[in-house]
């Protein structure tokens, strides 16, 4: 079986190995009952409840996707709710600016008659940060939002301040086909960890929203997880075993993203003009850890990295004219990556 290759011999002591075990199981458990917590009204999207969870227990930034009316603001703020974070809301129109992100200097007069540059805060300063339809704002305001992003930090007025850890941007946008919306500039594209597709819900899960919101009174989610719990468990997520052949597997699947590369297929030579950056490896590595953390395992198996590879790669491929030409899906060009890409097999 593919998962048993996956497994490598670990020199550590067999205390150490127990130990280990027993702190993956506490988290796989905490983490479980977060996400029971979340689909109390986040209901019928078990896998993006689970996709945003294993991206935040990677410490990465993820971007949402889908029409409106899905839920996407809902479910950040119902997450905000159950863990013990701080939580703030941007509402990206096209006449926001950056300092209406990051904050400004505002000269104030102070007792003593004189005036002072006092810097107040934007909403940028909080733990988790929603942006909401952040599409909708011009490419001038998105940008304010990279150092953020990247280094946990804004500066303002030359002066650099860093953000309260943990930190989080996730972000919810509308199909760039829906009038009024700017494609985010690729840089910003590939600090997102993830980007989750939010799909239309079933016609039972539709069922299920009518009679949970229009009832005499909506369920209530409570905090079962603190901030320092969640700072915790992401430490616990890179301490999971990667053997070298599946970070080979990552770095393989990066490369046949790329046109230029040998070993690329067909799909991807054709209908993609640049491939992933080296971001990609590391959110296919830390999300396989996170992956393989909520199944309650030690160590990276293959299927936790494909698991997360098209959250990873499906935002990070700048597509050509020819793909919207022909209706190629993004979604397709990753499925025809892992199909081309031989899977690991663990050296002897």
């Amino acid at each position: 079986m593919q998962a048993a290759r996956d497994r490598v011999d670990d020199s550590q002591p067999q205390a150490d190995q127990q130990a280990l075990h027993k702190e993956v199981t506490t988290a796989r458990g905490a983490l479980l009952t977060l996400m029971d917590e979340i689909q109390k009204l986040f209901v019928g999207q078990e896998e993006v409840v689970r996709s945003v969870v294993i991206g935040l227990l990677a410490q990465g930034n993820i971007l949402l996707e889908g029409a409106p009316g899905l839920g996407k603001t809902l479910l950040v703020r119902v997450l905000s709710e159950c863990v013990s974070l701080s939580f703030s809301r941007i509402q990206f129109t096209p006449d926001l600016m950056p300092a209406d992100i990051t904050g400004t200097q505002a000269l104030v007069k102070t007792d003593n008659g004189h005036a002072d540059l006092v810097f107040r805060p934007g909403p940028i300063f909080a733990n988790i940060v929603l942006a909401d339809e952040i599409n909708r704002a011009t490419p001038k305001t998105q940008s304010a939002l990279l150092e953020a992003m990247q280094e946990h930090a804004v500066t303002v007025g030359g002066e650099r301040r860093p953000l309260q850890e943990p930190f989080f941007v996730l972000a919810t946008q509308n199909p760039l086909e829906m009038e009024g919306t700017y494609p985010l500039p690729e840089a910003q594209l590939d600090r997102f960890l993830f980007k989750v597709d939010v799909g239309f819900p079933s016609l039972k899960v539709l069922r299920e929203i009518g009679e949970l919101t229009t009832g005499a009174t909506l369920p209530e989610v409570t905090t079962v997880m603190s901030a320092s719990d969640l700072v915790g468990f992401q430490g616990l997520v890179r301490r999971i075993v990667c053997a070298p052949h599946l970070t080979d597997y990552a770095a393989r699947l990066t490369v046949a993203t790329h046109p230029e590369s040998p070993g690329s297929p067909e799909v991807i030579r054709r209908f993609v003009k640049h491939g992933a950056s080296p971001r990609a490896v590391q959110a296919l590595m830390l999300g396989g850890r996170a992956e393989a953390l909520l199944s309650g395992r030690l160590w990276v198996s293959t299927e936790d990295i494909r698991k997360v590879a098209h959250h990873v790669l499906r935002h990070r491929m700048i597509l050509g004219f020819e793909a919207e030409l022909e209706g190629i899906t993004r979604d397709a060009l990753v499925d025809g990556v892992l199909e081309a890409t031989a899977l690991p097999s663990k050296p002897h």
